[in-house]
């Protein structure tokens, strides 16, 4: 071994206290800021996936709008959920259901309902109108950590 070697293993040195005790305030400062935001990631992954099966249940309404002279009668989630099998129709598996779909203004326009997964309970709403015009709504739930703030998404 080289001297300069043996005499780096024999030398005394290493970290103050301070130093540690600053690495330490450092990372806990990081973890402060960092974890609130990831937490709130699993809420909001929740919510994309009912405004999907929202999207979703607005398109199969469309497509049985086509089968039936361009009118929403007898529209329900168990209809719906016949022209697209990925429509989920109640509470399980920790999935977004579509809560409610159900014909407006003499059955020409519809509202589509899906409710998020999870604590949040968010749900969000497509309609419809006569004239072709098409709103998104949102309503937080009782535990609002997702991607639903009350109003239009």
């Amino acid at each position: 071994m080289s001297a300069r070697f043996r005499q780096t293993l024999k030398s005394d040195q290493g970290f103050t206290l301070i130093e540690l005790l600053v690495v330490i305030l450092i990372i806990g400062i990081l973890a402060a800021i960092a974890i609130p935001a990831f937490l709130n990631q699993k809420g909001k992954a929740y919510d994309a996936g009912a405004k999907e099966l929202a999207r979703t249940g607005a398109e199969a309404a469309e497509t049985y709008s086509t089968d039936h002279n361009g009118e929403y009668t007898n529209i329900s989630p168990t209809v719906l959920h016949e022209y697209e099998s990925a429509i989920q129709t109640a509470a399980g598996n920790n999935n977004a259901y579509l809560s409610a779909a159900k014909s407006q203004e003499s059955n020409k326009g519809f509202t589509v309902t899906a409710v998020a997964a999870g604590p949040t309970g968010d749900t969000f709403t497509i309609t419809r109108n006569e004239a072709g015009t098409i709103s998104r709504t949102c309503t937080a739930g009782s535990a609002n950590k997702g991607g639903c703030e009350s109003g239009s998404w």
